[in-house]
């Protein structure tokens, strides 16, 4: 009888059945039909339908054995593209069935299951290029951190345009002092670009035949189908993603999170249009504080407190002096600094100073030659003990992202009226008193009746604000589903 590790006892052994697992070279095993890993590797995409598979098509030199997604109609260009690869639907049975024969796994599912799909590769020994945002909370991109620390293994956040040259340029003129000390950043974006600002559709819709629903929902808490919920328009919906912000900071703040020398913030607060329970807002700012840092050996600059904002849903910060007339800035960041202002598009591009001076910054920086996704694969198949990590491993995009997530929770908490603060290594607001409570929108009930407006607003019952909070932070997962253990 064949041995098969079910599903439900995967969520909760994954963890101990690693240890069975022997992760030796390809060209130990090549009865499996490896090659050498210098040669090709042998990749898993799971959610594989939006841009997992444009993430696909950037690694066609390696082998793509297998592909997974709950939706086989969203995904059927795909399969139709790799005819060869192995199609799963769970995830799960993919990696009981095909451990040993898979090198890394390509992730581009809804936030919400990036975490425990590739927390649970991680523990089998697996490279991960996991979309952005890494994760969908605090304690889940920890969790990335550790778990590619205690596994050595290659890996790489999907914010592709940090392997452009201009995000070099970007650090290097920070470090080489252009502008001088930078006390204020703001960050915008024009997104979202799908639906945010909404109440729960009511009522529920069939669910379509190509679709495994239960498997989309995952470790959320259940809730009837409905269209507006997948494909792609998941990124609004607390449930599964993180809206504009999370979309979006993942690629506009990465280079101010790295020039800057960022780590953890001491305060945040977080403002919208109409907050509801179940969608993000249409319009966001938050705002992150950051205290004085001890500037890197040969940095040109001191590195005093800074606040950091961001704009998103069409809000924009006021211009400063000398703003070039008519240039509009859609998604991107401003650097105020004492000597001049440091302007890019997202993901560092474009970069320009105020001033109009060109800056002749020394280049310290690794250049990536090729692709984000290419860089990714050079990184699986060096030696944990030689390996140049890509760009965007976890060591360094885990701290980010739960800058970025942490700002989701400035937001959710805005109606508490206060700034927050937060202790980073504890991964916990401070002053949030265990008698305050917070309500939030469930639905607004504006209507027109005969000329006159109703104001109508449903609200949530009062809870318990630090519970709350401590939720956002870390998920209950719904049963069956279990995150692997947070490394020692």
């Amino acid at each position: 009888m064949k041995n098969q590790i079910s599903r439900r006892k995967f969520i909760g052994t994954a963890a101990a059945t690693a240890a069975g697992f022997t992760i030796l070279p390809s060209n130990v095993i090549a009865g499996l039909g490896h090659k050498a890993p210098s040669d090709k590797l042998h990749i898993a995409g799971i959610g594989v339908g939006g841009k997992g598979f444009a993430n696909l098509k950037n690694m066609e030199s390696e082998n793509i054995v297998a592909l997974c997604d709950v939706d086989w109609k969203y995904s059927k260009r795909v399969f139709d593209y790799w005819p060869k690869a192995k199609r799963y639907l769970d995830w799960r049975k993919m990696y009981d069935e095909m451990h040993a024969s898979i090198d890394a796994v390509v992730i581009a599912t809804a936030d919400h299951t990036h975490a425990i799909t590739a927390g649970h590769a991680m523990t089998l020994g697996k490279h991960v290029y996991l979309q952005k945002p890494l994760t969908h909370t605090v304690y889940e991109s920890r969790l990335m951190t550790r778990l590619a620390e205690t596994y050595q293994v290659a890996t790489q956040m999907g914010n592709e345009g940090a392997s452009g040259n201009d995000t070099n340029l970007v650090i290097e003129w920070l470090h080489n002092g252009e502008i001088g000390e930078v006390t204020k950043v703001d960050s915008l974006s024009d997104r979202p670009i799908w639906p945010q600002g909404l109440s729960r559709p009511q009522p529920g819709m069939w669910v379509p035949e190509t679709l495994d629903w239960e498997l989309f929902v995952g470790p959320a808490p259940m809730r009837p189908y409905h269209e507006l919920y997948t494909p792609w328009n998941w990124r609004g919906w607390w449930d599964f993603g993180t809206g504009a912000l999370g979309d979006m900071a993942c690629h506009i703040m990465h280079p101010a999170f790295l020039g800057l020398h960022l780590g953890h913030p001491v305060r945040t607060q977080g403002s919208s249009t109409m907050l509801l329970t179940e969608c993000a807002p249409v319009a966001q700012m938050a705002k992150f504080t950051f205290p004085e840092r001890k500037k890197p050996k040969g940095m040109k600059m001191n590195l005093p407190q800074v606040d950091l904002t961001w704009y998103d849903g069409g809000l924009k910060p006021m211009m400063p002096a000398g703003w070039p007339s008519g240039k509009n800035l859609s998604n991107g960041l401003i650097f105020h600094g004492s000597k001049d202002t440091l302007v890019c598009d997202s993901a560092g591009r474009n970069p320009m100073l105020l001033s109009g001076r060109i800056p002749e910054a020394p280049a310290f920086r690794r250049r990536v030659p090729a692709s984000h996704e290419m860089d990714w694969v050079r990184a699986c198949k060096e030696s944990p003990e030689n390996r140049t990590e890509a760009v965007s491993h976890f060591a360094e995009t885990g701290p980010f992202n739960e800058i970025v997530v942490m700002g989701v929770l400035a937001v959710r908490l805005q109606n508490l009226h206060k700034e927050l603060e937060w202790d980073g290594e504890k991964m916990e607001f401070t002053n949030i008193s265990e008698s305050e409570t917070i309500r939030t929108i469930i639905e607004d009930g504006f209507s027109i009746d005969d000329g006159h407006p109703t104001f109508d607003k449903k609200w949530t019952e009062p809870i318990n604000a630090g519970a709350f909070a401590k939720e956002m932070i870390s998920h209950t997962y719904r049963d069956p589903w279990k995150l692997p253990e947070m490394p020692g």
